[in-house]
């Protein structure tokens, strides 16, 4: 609680008052640091204040008694003496020199206040103004800004050491490095994260949950590193994978000449029998396409997830009307706005304060970056319509390439945590987009679903069959080998975590 600035002003002497408000009138009020500062201050004044005070009674009394014996007028013992002309003394009062001597101790005391106060001043809003700045140089380095150009994505790569890496790109090789080891990666001693910026005091924070017993546990960790280790079996998984066709697999809705343009990605459509369903007619343009897909997971009433693309500058509204309808709490993005100066998905939230999209005011409530690899925002939605309200939360991730996989899993299995948290006892789906949302958000929503069931305590898990499963419902999720290997390579490593957490 910081004190107000009239309270301040009251409480202060007279010497000081126009000083602080002209300072704090020209520097904004909110860039200071804390209360403590303001509290300060104030306690300095009233020790200050009882200094002055204290000697203007010892001064009143001592005048009092010199009134007293020249038979003068008499002086408040709490109040300075009138200004009356000066008298000698006959001897008999206070000599002259005395009351020279206290007069010039009152000056000083009041002018040494006020340097200290002034002092503090500077040096609080120093302070201030350099937390500001350091607050802005971040937000600028996480591409937080109106736009977030190539320029700031790239200083954000630099910084969180993902050029060093040398990560895989498209359907590059793949870095054995960091899969190779993987006894060493569930070894009990402590290993160091890849990435310098790894989110391991959060990792703490979440203990691994699970009611997954011990034999289980071991049997799904020795069939993961066996797929690891053998990159043979690996790669003929994948082969079969990639030849594998859904039915049906009609994509006609998504590719017709109406909504070819909400694609951003012409490749990467729903498939018609899974494709999510807007509202016609409160639609600003009267259609029912999104480019948007339910995954089930086991009841067909209730889908687990939606998988959708990055919202184009003309389909936010749309995205907002699918929010809503589908009555979503949570949203899981796992792209930057832009990334090599390639546009991954349009901003589609009010940079501060709130925007209106068709009838959907979306108000930012609050932006919280918890560690290097990911950020949360809080949304409050409002159908103007109605004048029906509801919270939502935005967990971003921002440490996966578009090209490439994340330097090590720890921060996504973190993010996970967090997100499941939050999603906890809820029955709606969970939004998840990437950029055409079918790479990075299928992989998600593999290593999400293989856990969860987990976590049920399902003895038998494939994840190969469970891809064939989320590929059923929309074409093109988990595109690259390197994205397989990397889900895999996280559920192993959930897994060696969940068991070190269950009583030996």
């Amino acid at each position: 609680y910081t004190p107000p600035l009239p309270l301040l002003c009251v409480c202060l002497p007279s010497q000081g008052v126009p000083a602080l408000y002209l300072l704090m009138d020209v520097v904004d009020v909110d860039v200071i640091p804390s209360s403590s500062a303001c509290f300060f201050l104030l306690l300095l004044y009233l020790y200050f204040n009882t200094l002055l005070f204290s000697d203007m009674r010892l001064k009143g009394i001592i005048m009092s008694r010199v009134s007293q014996t020249s038979d003068g007028p008499f002086f408040s013992p709490y109040l300075p003496p009138p200004c009356v002309p000066r008298q000698r003394s006959d001897g008999r009062g206070l000599p002259q020199a005395t009351r020279v001597q206290d007069s010039s101790r009152l000056v000083m005391l009041t002018l040494v206040g006020v340097a200290c106060v002034g002092g503090i001043l500077v040096v609080s809003l120093t302070i201030a103004c350099l937390r500001h700045h350091a607050r802005q140089l971040a937000a600028g380095k996480l591409g937080l800004g109106p736009e977030g150009g190539s320029d700031t994505h790239f200083e954000y790569q630099s910084s969180s050491g993902r050029q060093d890496t040398g990560t895989a790109a498209g359907g590059g090789g793949t870095d054995t490095s960091r899969v190779s080891s993987v006894s060493s990666q569930f070894s009990d001693a402590p290993q160091p994260s890849p990435s310098s910026h790894s989110s391991t005091p959060s990792w703490c924070e979440e203990p691994a949950q699970s009611n997954m017993d011990i034999s289980t546990g071991h049997m799904i960790l020795a069939y993961m590193e066996d797929h690891l280790k053998n990159k043979d079996r690996l790669l003929r998984e994948w082969e079969a994978l990639c030849s594998y066709q859904a039915e049906p697999s009609s994509v006609s809705v998504a590719q017709s000449d109406v909504n070819h343009k909400k694609n951003r990605n012409p490749e990467f459509v729903p498939y018609d029998h899974s494709r999510v369903k807007l509202k016609a007619e409160v639609n600003p343009s009267r259609g029912d396409y999104i480019n948007a897909s339910t995954i089930i997971e086991h009841d067909p009433r209730m889908p687990a997830y939606i998988a959708t693309q990055g919202p184009l500058s003309h389909t936010i509204s749309d995205f907002w009307q699918m929010v809503w309808e589908s009555g979503c709490t949570v949203i899981v993005m796992m792209t930057a706005l832009v990334e090599d100066g390639e546009k991954q998905c349009d901003r589609y939230w009010p940079d501060e304060g709130s925007s209106l999209y068709h009838i959907y005011e979306v108000n930012l409530v609050s932006e919280h970056i918890w560690c290097n690899d990911f950020l949360v925002r809080s949304f409050y939605l409002k159908n103007v319509q109605t004048q029906e309200t509801r919270t939502l939360t935005q967990f971003h991730f921002l440490s996966w390439p578009a090209q490439g996989i994340p330097t090590s899993t720890r921060p996504l299995l973190d993010f996970r945590r967090k997100v499941n948290k939050c999603y906890r006892g809820r029955s709606c789906p969970i939004i998840v987009h990437c950029s055409d949302g079918t790479g990075r958000t299928g992989t998600y929503i593999l290593i999400d679903m293989v856990l969860n069931r987990m976590a049920k305590g399902v003895k038998e898990i494939d994840i190969a069959a469970t891809l064939e499963h989320i590929r059923d419902q929309r074409p093109g999720m988990v595109r690259t080998k390197d994205q397989f290997e990397f889900a895999l390579t996280a559920v192993a490593e959930e897994v060696n975590a969940i068991l070190k957490a269950l009583p030996q």
